[in-house]
């Protein structure tokens, strides 16, 4: 069996979820994973500000105006005067439901449950569509199966043990349709997998199942080799393997949610990126096969900051090293690139929520300077260092833009640069222009 997620823009209107039901009813069986409709999440995110601020009026009034979008995609969907009569209910009560908070007391579980209607909104829209076209399908409720732990992480044993249960109370159905993005908490209150957690659903999905591939369709055709809204000429890469993939995930190539691949990666299925658009096209395929042909690709990570720390106490100094990660680790700020030299410590985040803080406590160690508004180019392929040459290639690419940090060593499969954010579409141009023309 194979799980296909589809994004927002994949399903953000009527023409598209017909499409998406075109696409998916080949009566091969599969579980299908569904954003909520593009534009659904943020409008929930405004509702639940509003809530926040005691601003019913201002709450409803968008409630309100976010109803009337489902009821005209309804108008356009649905040919059959009960398709449309059940999803006008559906859509209803979700709505209705939104418009109790305006009597309740607001908190973040609160805003967790408002942010989950837009899955089960479009998911139960979707269900009906397929009802009316004849399909075998049932919805499979995914806060009936998806779970985090007391960490936020997902609990596999228990994801896996439900989701096969609700398989067995549905049996011999060829279409699977379930919820990406919302979750129960260990606690059993509605929770999410974070902004981009469909393609996390689907990942987990696909590992409870043992499924045979993954497939995540969205916009684009594949995982380009560069980013397409600052270089032209971009191409699809046909292989990566998971490494590569989470390298770029991670360092800026929107198309993948960079947790999606490990599930997939511990339990070797295949994931495959496709386009809705153009669902010929062949996309990118991500698997444990190394293509061994050199770089990849290029990706680019905003909103960047380093932090340098001089000590001339650090010079032969063991436990300095381990300090200095304390304090990030005290205010749970991960870290994305690092350098070291005799007497300092290079280090970059892009989470400056608590940075005056941990500057603060840097200081304690020695003199500390920052540099925002940095960018991280992130060049990805096979780089083993038997492979000679490609680090040189990228480094002589780069030969005329200032370079604030390097990092190489710490994969096989990436070396970093920290370069200003003025400089990043020159730095972009400048690799595609030396490693893939």
């Amino acid at each position: 069996m194979k799980v296909l997620k589809f994004g927002g823009t994949s399903v953000g209107s009527a023409a598209r979820i017909k499409e998406v039901a075109k696409l998916i009813c080949d009566g091969e069986q599969k579980i299908v994973v569904l954003s909520a409709m593009s534009g659904t999440t943020n409008s929930l995110v405004e509702i639940a500000d509003y809530f926040y601020k005691n601003n019913a009026s201002g709450a409803l009034e968008r409630i309100n105006a976010l109803e009337q979008k489902y009821e005209d995609v309804i108008e356009e969907l649905y040919s059959k005067t009960s398709s449309k009569s059940d999803a006008l209910e559906l859509v209803k009560r979700h709505f209705d439901y939104l418009r109790t908070f305006s009597k309740a007391v607001f908190t973040i579980f609160e805003e967790k449950a408002i942010l989950a209607q837009g899955e089960l909104i479009s998911t139960g829209m979707f269900q009906i569509y397929l009802e009316e076209q004849g399909e075998s399908s049932v919805l499979l409720p995914a806060l009936d199966y998806m779970r985090i732990d007391k960490n936020s992480e997902p609990d596999t044993a228990y994801i896996a043990e439900n989701l096969a249960k609700q398989l067995e109370v549905n049996p011999g159905k060829t279409y699977y349709i379930t919820q990406g993005y919302i979750c129960r908490n260990f606690y059993g209150e509605i929770d999410n997998l974070q902004r981009g957690g469909s393609d996390y659903t689907a990942s987990l999905v696909g590992a409870a199942i043992k499924a045979d591939e993954i497939q995540i369709w969205t916009d684009i055709d594949g995982m380009h080799n560069n980013d397409p809204r600052f270089v032209e000429g971009t191409k699809p890469v046909p292989y990566l393997n998971f490494e590569e993939a989470a390298e770029l995930a991670y360092f800026g190539a929107k198309i993948l949610h960079p947790t999606c691949i490990l599930p997939a990666k511990l339990n070797n299925i295949p994931v495959r990126l496709l386009n809705t658009m153009d669902s010929k096209a062949p996309g990118t395929l991500i698997s444990s096969k190394s293509n061994k042909s050199g770089i990849e690709a290029v990706a680019a990570k905003d909103g960047i900051t380093a932090i340098k720390i001089k000590s001339g106490r650090m010079l032969l100094a063991y436990g300095f090293l381990r300090k200095v990660f304390e304090i990030f680790e005290s205010y749970q700020t991960p870290i994305d690139m690092v350098t070291t030299s005799e007497v300092g410590v290079s280090v970059t985040i892009d989470n400056t929520k608590n940075l005056k803080e941990i500057v603060d406590n840097l200081k304690k160690l020695g003199t500390v300077s920052v540099d925002e508004n940095m960018v991280i180019i992130c060049v990805v392929g096979d780089l083993q260092p038997e492979n000679v040459g490609f680090q040189s290639k990228a480094v002589h690419a780069l030969k005329d833009i200032p370079v604030r940090m390097i990092s190489y060593g710490g994969s096989n499969y990436n070396v970093s640069f920290l370069i200003n954010a003025d400089d990043k579409k020159a730095a972009l141009k400048a690799l595609s222009a030396s490693l893939f023309n």
